[in-house]
């Protein structure tokens, strides 16, 4: 089962590492604290608090449960933990780690009844969709060698993670039979959820701006950084002087994610980029540039493009989006409902 749990995690952990400001993207339903990302639901879940339950044992025992006469491990459980605490980016804390425990238990029993169900159904899927899976996890590193450290580290092969792919994908197929797409959201449910929750839809000052990025080299020395900023500067005149701020940054910015747009990074709040950054861009009007901007990065060249006040997004812009969200949760509710039948025919023996 372990490697089902890395499976389901590796594209969220594939491309966490980065050497420029990040792009923040608007999601409705997720204003909720960092700390909880850690007891976040997904399917086999409990429907009833886990924090009903008993104390958890510091050390969890060899097998904590069976499922229909199928063990689930400890170490299960305690690769399902790490995996989360390293996507949410902080260890679970102590006064929570009861039912973070008993939230991923729960989780790899209602997989697990999945799984059994593929079985019983005899679901199969084309090896092609497989291959299609892995290249796709594979896709998601910057090279094959960080592909196979990510591998090793969470002690996996190839193989494994083949078959936990096929596993995935089987899960999927027997979801979607079962709960299918379900009905349309209709318009009155999206615009009540609209009015219930302003929050969702305040959205903060924001800048668009775009940025020449030269990146320290790795284990940089005073003198290497001398040179780089020498060669900063040196852009720095040309974009001064009258030179075209695109064709500059598309020139010499070592950011490959915007060098391609003239260094365009999209809008942002504050609190988004690295705090050397965010200061300059937030102080600059409209068509200014700054000077360098020395960051932990290296050293930025930036040009506010636009600026917008705090307002509120209307309906109209984010129709599609609650939608979306709305769709989902509605799976959610039948993806669970139908994980529920099957906890209910089955015979569970919960050990913590």
């Amino acid at each position: 089962m372990t490697q089902i749990i890395s499976l389901i995690l590796m594209l969220s952990l594939a491309g966490c590492s980065s050497n420029a400001p990040e792009t923040p993207v608007h999601q409705v339903g997720d204003d909720s604290p960092a700390s909880e990302a850690v007891t976040a639901p997904s399917p086999g879940a409990p429907t009833t608090p886990a924090e009903s339950a008993g104390p958890v044992p510091a050390q969890l025992p060899e097998v904590v449960a069976y499922v229909n006469g199928d063990p689930i491990t400890g170490t299960d459980v305690e690769t399902g933990i790490t995996e989360l605490e390293t996507r949410a980016g902080q260890p679970v804390p102590a006064n929570r780690r009861d039912v973070v425990v008993r939230d991923v238990l729960n989780q790899l029993i209602g997989y697990r009844l999945l799984l059994q169900e593929t079985r019983a159904r005899m679901t199969s899927v084309p090896e092609a969709d497989v291959d299609a899976q892995v290249t796709e996890l594979r896709s998601q590193f910057s090279s094959e060698e960080a592909f196979f450290e990510s591998l090793q580290l969470r002690e996996m092969t190839l193989e494994m993670l083949r078959t936990a792919a096929r596993q995935s994908l089987q899960v999927d197929s027997l979801l979607e039979s079962e709960i299918g797409t379900g009905p349309a959201v209709p318009a009155t449910e999206i615009e009540e959820f609209y009015e219930q929750n302003p929050r969702e839809f305040r959205q903060d000052e924001q800048v668009r701006a775009s940025h020449i990025l030269f990146s320290f080299p790795e284990n940089a020395d005073a003198t290497s950084r001398d040179e780089l900023r020498v060669r900063a500067a040196d852009a720095l005149n040309l974009v001064k002087t009258g030179a075209d701020f695109a064709a500059v940054a598309g020139q010499y910015s070592d950011d490959p994610g915007s060098r391609p747009n003239g260094g365009d990074l999209g809008y942002f709040q504050r609190g988004q980029m690295v705090p050397p950054f965010d200061q300059a861009a937030f102080s600059l009007a409209t068509g200014q540039t700054s000077d360098l901007v020395e960051t932990s990065f290296g050293y930025h060249i930036i040009q506010v493009t636009d600026k917008q006040p705090p307002r509120t997004i209307p309906l109209a812009e984010v129709r599609q989006e609650v939608q979306l969200f709305l769709e989902g949760r509605n799976r959610d509710v039948r993806m669970q409902e139908f994980v529920d039948s099957l906890r209910a025919a089955a015979q569970l023996d919960i050990y913590i």
